[in-house]
């Protein structure tokens, strides 16, 4: 069964509407999930606080939920008019009724992670400039031993009714009170800490964990860590924009690395068991007799893993073998007798391409 919305937010059913904004903001205070970061609960909590007061400070769906419950946070069950209001302020430029909630906005940073972070996950603080809470107002906006009152121009609803003459007759719409732009309260003394605001600008901290296999690009989006609202609005999301450092012998190819090992002519001929360092730690590579350039060898699950997922992906080593250019005259001589007993057709000495380098080293 759906709580009662009254009880939600701790007041009486004929609660005012400032009474009922002064304990929505007490309420949304005490469990904004920067002030438990601890407790699972308290987004939840203050979800729920929000969309109750939603509800309430406006009074058309109060007067609907007080008549039939839950099923009355719009229209009536059975009424088949009931969404034709909705529809005709889309087109005709008409607002919800009840003061306006301003939320906080949302902020964007930057994390730069070293590619190992990226591929095994890590724990990074991040560092923003944002609204805050005002610690001496209590977010509330209003001087120390005074509190907002109920505008007297809209009497705490937000908006003023406006009446024109049309070809249809008279037309009446919804505008933003221009006394207390929407708010349903104004303050005569205000907050000299905030200037009436009810937050602060401040350098706040977080400290979050970034799932192993995130790339280049991806952002983290963290709810309600972002700047918090006016006089106890709800805050706005924080997005990280990840950046991932270069490796100096990796490459990212999705969950699969890249690594081209470039090897001596000796070793690809004759093949040759060497340690290879790892992501994951050094091991033995194999390296096959006759290996070919462009030779791949594959090393299962030693990739990055994957994001949200079971496995990961696998080490792709593209072979590259080198051809030496510069020889010793004792070299030269061997390789041209190996030629030789292979009765391969090669440069005489001085017209091929190493005797031209060696000579523009002269």
């Amino acid at each position: 069964m759906a709580k009662d919305l009254y009880e939600v937010l701790e007041v009486e059913r004929d609660v005012s509407a400032s009474e009922l904004k002064s304990s929505y903001r007490g309420l949304a205070r005490r469990y904004h999930p920067d002030a438990n970061p601890d407790d699972p609960e308290a987004e939840s909590n203050f979800k729920e606080i929000a969309a109750a007061y939603e509800v309430l400070s406006d009074p058309e769906r109060r007067k609907n939920y007080d008549r039939f419950g839950h099923t009355g946070q719009g229209a009536p069950a059975g009424d088949p008019f009931g969404g034709f209001g909705d529809i005709f302020n889309s087109f005709f430029g008409g607002q919800q009724n009840g003061p306006r909630v301003a939320s906080g906005e949302d902020l964007e940073t930057v994390l730069t992670l070293s590619f190992e972070e990226a591929v095994f996950g890590s724990e990074a603080t991040i560092e923003v400039r944002t609204a805050v809470a005002c610690q001496t107002c209590e977010a509330t906006g209003a001087a120390p031993g005074s509190e907002a009152v109920t505008c007297h121009t809209c009497d705490g609803v937000g908006q003023v009714q406006r009446v024109r003459q049309s070809i249809l007759g008279q037309m009446v719409s919804n505008t933003l009170c221009p006394t207390c732009n929407g708010d349903g309260t104004t303050i005569t003394k205000p907050c000299q800490e905030c200037s009436g605001e009810g937050r602060n600008i401040e350098e706040a901290s977080y400290t979050i964990d970034v799932q192993a296999g995130v790339d280049e690009g991806a952002s983290l989006r963290l709810t309600g860590r972002g700047a918090v609202g006016p006089r106890g609005g709800p805050a706005g999301d924080l997005y990280v924009r990840l950046r991932v450092e270069d490796h100096p012998i990796f490459e990212r190819h999705g969950y699969d690395l890249v690594h081209r090992l470039h090897l001596p002519v000796t070793q690809a001929v004759f093949g040759v068991a060497m340690p290879y360092e790892t992501l994951d730690g050094e091991e033995t590579l194999t390296i096959a007799a006759g290996t070919q350039t462009g030779k791949i060898i594959r090393l299962r699950g030693k990739g990055v893993p994957h994001v949200n997922g079971r496995g990961r992906g696998d080490l792709l080593i593209e072979i590259t073998v080198d051809t030496p250019l510069s020889l010793t005259e004792e070299q030269e001589t061997l390789l041209r007798k190996f030629a030789e007993e292979r009765q391969e057709e090669v440069s005489p000495p001085g017209e091929g391409f190493l005797n031209r380098v060696r000579s523009a080293l002269r």
